[in-house]
């Protein structure tokens, strides 16, 4: 009798149960439903929820929330920093006599999406490889007369992380004002007591959105990927690179081959704008002050618009604004990325381009430091190979260079990758540059990189074996939400 009654009660607990998860994911999908996100993550989501037993409810709440409606910083607190930044929209007319049509409207969409400022007048040097680009990025900091704004994704304890920390801690010690914000996730095998001395020699340092119990959910797929730094508010970096080991000494099958650039000039006033934002968000603390902002002479003939994006906001500007850019195209589109998930419009945006016999030629890497990704990356290069996209792989090491360059006018570097993640869940940050002579040195970068390529043919492609095609089909479902 004690036995039946043990079962029933068991019964009913178990009954309970499944009803409150059957509840819970029937909730889930009407909010996701509600939402009116993008069909296809919608779809996948629900993929997700329905054949994932719990698993699924415990991915969605980590990974699957959406928080565009939120802010990162007041419109007062936008008023005080775009105060040191004496513009008006109509200065847009003013802009150099050399730009063309395409160039101006990709340059005013971006002005209407964030007052995004163009800034004539930069000089840029490119860095492809990481010994130069820290080598110049030390002797800067080095040379540091009032503050050093550093911002990384990664900022791993090991002998790069070490000699910038050092050089940060002397220059703090010196009186300079330093202060460090990196992101909580991508740094998360880094012992604390590797920023804790940083903040014991008077650096401010601050995590992006930490994550906690019991807001981990809230946080942990919202990260801030954007890699930048600025020196004196006269010189800024921004590109791919983290501060870690294997961007400057490559990794056990080749070179880490990427791109980061060096803009000194009135650009570095949008650089910081994007610190201002991130610093104030993090610590509560507004950099309004004329000293974060100089006024800076010009320096070259480079026009910069420096954009941002992230998962925060009502639009999401770079996707956008690389899709302007792309549509505009007349002559070619050289693109690199390491991960290459493309949203539906970015596909066909490309498609199109390719169709309409604009030279479109993609380059992703050989081996990745991502089986998944890699996976998925490659579930998308049918449609690219038969819309005649040119695709290359990279054979000398691991390419995470995250770059455009279209028609001898227009390029970009930053941190963002041609995938979901960067587009809807990671805050970013790329120069919009536009000048002729930069252009073509970013072309003839992607050529020089194109000799350590080997080309991918359609009839090579269709005839992969067929395990290897229902893979990349079966991680391709959750393309949207890796």
């Amino acid at each position: 009798m004690i036995l039946a009654a043990i079962q029933d009660i068991n019964f009913w607990l178990y009954t309970s149960l499944y009803i409150i998860y059957f509840i819970t994911v029937i909730s889930t999908i009407v909010v996701i439903l509600s939402e009116n996100r993008n069909p296809v993550k919608s779809i996948a989501w629900i993929v997700v929820l329905l054949f994932l037993p719990v698993v699924g409810i415990v991915f969605y709440f980590f990974f699957g929330q959406e928080y565009r409606r939120q802010r990162m910083i007041s419109r007062k607190g936008k008023r005080k920093l775009l105060k040191n930044i004496n513009y008006s929209e109509n200065e847009i007319s003013n802009l150099p006599l050399f730009l063309s049509s395409e160039s101006i409207q990709e340059i005013k969409l971006g002005y209407a999406l964030g007052e995004f400022i163009p800034y004539p007048g930069n000089k840029v040097t490119i860095f492809t490889e990481g010994e130069s680009k820290f080598d110049m990025l030390k002797s800067k900091m080095r040379k540091a007369l009032k503050f050093i704004h550093l911002q990384y994704y990664i900022f791993n304890n090991d002998k790069l992380g070490n000699e910038i920390k050092q050089i940060l801690i002397e220059k703090a010690r010196e009186g300079i004002e330093v202060r460090v914000i990196y992101d909580d996730v991508g740094c998360w095998k880094v012992k604390k007591h590797f920023f804790e001395e940083m903040t014991a020699a008077g650096i401010e340092v601050y995590p992006f959105l930490e994550v906690t119990f019991p807001q981990l959910a809230n946080k942990i797929n919202y990260r801030n990927h954007r890699k930048i730094v600025i020196v004196d508010g006269t010189c800024g970096f921004i590109g791919g690179m983290n501060i870690a080991d294997r961007y400057r000494d490559g990794v056990p099958w080749g070179i880490w081959r990427d791109t980061h650039i060096l803009i000194e000039g009135p650009a570095v006033q949008g650089l910081q704008s994007s610190f201002a934002v991130d610093w104030c968000f993090t610590s509560r603390q507004l950099l309004s002050e004329k000293l974060y902002f100089p006024v800076v002479a010009p320096k070259g003939n480079t026009c910069i618009q420096i954009i941002t994006s992230g998962p925060i906001g009502e639009w999401k500007e770079i996707s956008l604004t690389f899709l302007k850019a792309i549509s505009n195209a007349k002559q070619y589109v050289y693109i690199q990325t390491p991960y290459f998930l493309p949203t539906e419009s970015l596909m066909k945006v490309l498609q199109v381009a390719a169709l309409a016999k604009v030279d479109v030629r993609l380059m992703l890497p050989e081996k990745s430091d991502s089986p998944v990704l890699q996976l998925a990356s490659h579930s998308y290069i049918k449609p690219m190979l038969k819309a005649g996209v040119k695709v290359y792989f990279y054979q000398k090491g691991f390419i995470h260079s995250k770059t455009i360059v279209i028609d001898d006018e227009f390029s970009t570097v930053g941190s963002t990758n041609l995938d979901f993640r960067s587009f809807d869940h990671n805050f970013e940050v790329n120069a919009f540059m536009y000048d002729k002579e930069l252009a073509v040195k970013m072309k003839n970068i992607f050529i020089a990189d194109q000799q350590q390529c080997r080309r991918i043919p359609w009839s090579y492609w269709r005839r992969r074996p067929v395990a290897s095609k229902v893979k990349e089909s079966i991680v391709r479902l959750l393309s949207p939400v890796l």
